[in-house]
């Protein structure tokens, strides 16, 4: 997109529109055992609409019964009355107030808690398409243990994000800022909720952002691994992490 724009705004259209994004704000079954659960760490409250949206393309997931947790890391509960009524909400404040975000305790915790077989360790700034779920879901029936299946990673710039954060109206009036292929560790990875156990989870020890979940993805593949990438994703647009 760097170079040719017009290009790469194509490309974005083109994956969504055999993927689309759909946006609801909760699932459409909700009152039974998840198939699915997808496992969100967060803290403070500049990346809420990030988190927000995310969270309603979870909701708009097709052909599964869909749970999401939030852990919130954080000294206060910033986010309470502040999430849709059909996500968990986890409070974990940390040992002291100037620790940095630990993602893999997040995780960790998060995992815990989860109601179903399956669990994707989703960042809060991820649009995901409708058929996510069910893609992963296909795969794991089929005897894998982790799927990866980010394709493309569609980065938005800041001024091409405020306005997806409410909804998919202006998601292709410009070009992505660039695109990310067939990402590996991050972002977004499914695992069974006993492969997740056997290989000890993610490693506390990294205190900070970066470097947990490309050691995790590498302790993964003692795992039996889907790692044939296929489906779009948006990221939205925040500030470099510190």
């Amino acid at each position: 997109p760097k170079y040719l724009p017009g290009l790469g705004l194509k490309l974005m259209k083109r994956a969504f529109a055999e993927h689309p994004i759909v946006r609801s704000q909760a699932p459409a079954e909700t009152d039974h055992k998840p198939d699915i659960t997808y496992i969100i760490g967060h803290r403070g409250l500049i990346r809420l609409p990030h988190l927000l949206a995310t969270l309603e393309s979870i909701a708009g997931q097709s052909n599964a019964v869909v749970e999401c947790i939030v852990v919130e890391q954080d000294v206060e509960a910033r986010l309470t009355g502040k999430l849709p009524a059909w996500v968990r909400h986890v409070h974990t404040p940390p040992p002291a107030a100037d620790m940095p975000y630990c993602r893999s305790w997040t995780f960790n915790i998060g995992v815990k808690h989860a109601k179903s077989d399956v669990v994707v360790l989703h960042d809060n700034d991820m649009l995901i398409p409708t058929d996510y779920s069910r893609s992963i879901l296909e795969k794991m029936r089929n005897g894998y243990e982790v799927v990866n299946l980010k394709r493309f990673i569609f980065y938005l710039t800041e001024d091409h994000s405020k306005p997806v954060f409410s909804s998919n109206t202006e998601l292709f009036s410009k070009a992505p800022d660039y695109i990310v292929q067939n990402l590996e560790a991050g972002g977004s990875v499914a695992i069974t909720k006993t492969g997740y156990e056997n290989i000890g989870g993610l490693d506390e020890s990294f205190i900070g952002w970066g470097g947990e979940d490309n050691e995790f993805w590498e302790r993964a593949q003692m795992l039996k691994v889907w790692p044939y990438a296929c489906l779009p994703i948006v990221h939205l647009w925040h500030a470099a992490q510190i």
